[in-house]
């Protein structure tokens, strides 16, 4: 997962809860003491489970990426956890196509000859499933908008190549509408690669300077497609006579992977998909990002069994694959729902990095009221469930926007309610996020997001998780699975709220989608 751009800081400066000093006991809507299932489901344990993942990982070229003997490894255990528990798990299997990229290179040939470095600052990056191709050609730009508000519509209409010459590499400007929208209108109208840089908007808080990470989704496009900084673009258009020399290669794999569900008894016409994804990046073993939230879910699952209770409605435990490469195991879980099925998902509880070392414990902004976006009908009732409940603890809690970045996407796109829990990721800690959670400010929430140091390493007691906040985070997360487990009340979904279908949302997993 990943947070997000540190956006709207004052909103959200405003927003911190800060706990009553005399707060109500978390209780379940008809009353059901949770407890007894906080209590069991602890921090302790959930380090156990991850020093288990972490061991997979070491014995699988440090990672348990989706497709690879990490993840099966991974799998397995889980697998074995829940059968020992008393659950029945099964493996739902779904294809998918794995971009890498093998190399890429960025030069200006005139004038003032110069090379750009990939992922530098001032360098450049590959969109994901980017065409390939070894370009030389001269530059373009396409509707550009550099003055006042730089409100951009660049390459989202077909008119905006009107005069464009074929063979050409077009300079686009990031707004509006998706990467993949402009990309495809640049290749219609002959261009023969498309460099896209930073919108660079006046409000330096949305962040739209710096160079970014793209996504233009699949399939694969039939050109190369890098994107740039705000900077770098606005230089390059500001010269005349430029020519570049742009190649990009990469490979598309085929491939397969699965989810892991587990369900309990219950009524299965009000499912509690209760999720957190299994797969790391390849880069690493993922021991926050998210072996913390997969850990205690497969804690809460252990001890929810344990309890004899039979709940009101069906829990189904998800363990999402793919998710890294883009949400698709759970993106493909709820496209396999018929419309009947989806009325039957009551709501979807999302734990993804709930570890993190510098923290700030995020709640997602199901009600919009800090953000703008609002989930589904019954999201902001999810919010409440949580900000009642570390309430009750004194635990101040802030939001975070539902802007596509883990797998409620394909939840909140088809009308289920979701909310969830998350800690941080690459995101810079604010002064004002420092004064009430602690930790230092001007520091990524967690500094080995998508890294090889996302681990254990019991050699130097360094691990990358921080064990207070991940018991905070496990007990709202017994917490909540237990209240909508039992449950009488209707939880309205079906409606997919403002803002919350996917062309509103701004990523695909860690990407940038627009």
């Amino acid at each position: 997962m990943k947070q997000r751009r540190n956006i709207r800081r004052a909103a959200i400066a405003a927003s911190i809860g800060l706990a009553a000093s005399l707060a109500p006991p978390a209780l379940a809507d008809n009353g059901t003491n949770t407890a007894p299932l906080r209590a069991a489901v602890s921090a302790t344990n959930i380090m156990k489970h991850l020093a288990a993942l972490q061991a997979v990982a070491d014995a699988n070229d440090g990672t348990r990426a989706a497709s690879t003997p990490g993840y099966e490894a991974s799998a397995r255990y889980i697998e074995d956890k829940l059968r020992a528990a008393g659950y029945t798990p099964v493996r739902q299997t779904f294809p998918y196509d794995r971009y890498e990229t093998v190399s890429a290179s960025l030069e200006r040939l005139a004038p003032s000859p110069k090379s750009y470095g990939y992922d530098a600052p001032d360098g450049f990056l590959d969109m994901t499933y980017s065409g390939s191709g070894n370009v030389t050609a001269p530059l373009a730009a396409v509707d550009l908008n550099l003055t006042g508000d730089r409100a951009s519509t660049s390459g989202c209409e077909a008119s905006d190549f009107g005069g464009f010459t074929a063979g050409s590499i077009a300079l686009i400007q990031r707004g509006t509408c998706s990467f993949r929208i402009k990309a495809d209108n640049a290749a219609a109208a002959g261009a023969a690669g498309v460099i896209i840089f930073n919108q660079g908007n006046v409000d330096p808080g949305d962040e739209r300077f710096e160079l970014f990470a793209g996504t233009l989704g699949a399939p694969q496009a039939g050109i190369p497609v890098v994107s740039t900084s705000f900077a770098t673009g606005a230089e390059l258009a500001g010269l005349t006579g430029v020519s570049m020399h742009l190649s990009v290669n990469a490979t598309v794999t085929s491939l397969t992977s699965f989810n892991i569900l587990a369900d309990t008894g219950g009524r299965s016409d009000r499912t509690v998909v209760v999720g957190a994804h299994l797969d790391s990046v390849p880069e690493g073993p993922g021991i926050n990002d998210n072996g913390t939230g997969t850990a205690s879910i497969l804690e809460t699952a252990i001890h929810l069994k344990a309890t004899g209770q039979t709940p009101v409605n069906r829990v189904r435990f998800a363990f999402w694959g793919g998710e890294e490469p883009g949400l698709i195991g759970s993106d493909y879980y709820v496209s396999q729902l018929t419309s009947s099925q989806i009325k039957g998902h009551s709501v979807n509880l999302n734990f993804d990095m709930v570890g993190s070392p510098n923290f700030v414990r995020f709640v997602y902004d199901g009600d919009g009221s800090s953000f703008g976006t609002k989930g589904p009908n019954g999201s902001a009732l999810v919010e409440k469930v949580f900000l009642d409940y570390f309430k009750s603890q004194n635990l101040p809690t802030a939001p975070t926007e539902f802007d596509g970045r883990s797998d409620y996407s394909g939840f909140i796109d088809n009308g289920i309610p979701a909310g969830g829990l998350f800690t941080g990721a690459e995101g810079l800690k604010t002064a004002d996020e420092a004064a009430v959670f602690g930790g230092t400010a001007g520091v990524p929430y967690d500094a080995c997001y998508h890294a090889a140091c996302d681990a254990l390493d019991t050699a130097d007691d360094n691990d990358n998780v921080n064990t207070t906040v991940l018991e905070q985070m496990a007990d709202a997360i017994a917490h909540s699975t237990l209240t909508f487990a039992m449950t009488t009340s209707a939880i309205n979904g079906t409606s997919k709220g403002n803002g919350s279908g996917s062309a509103d949302l701004q990523y695909k997993a860690s990407k940038l989608l627009k």
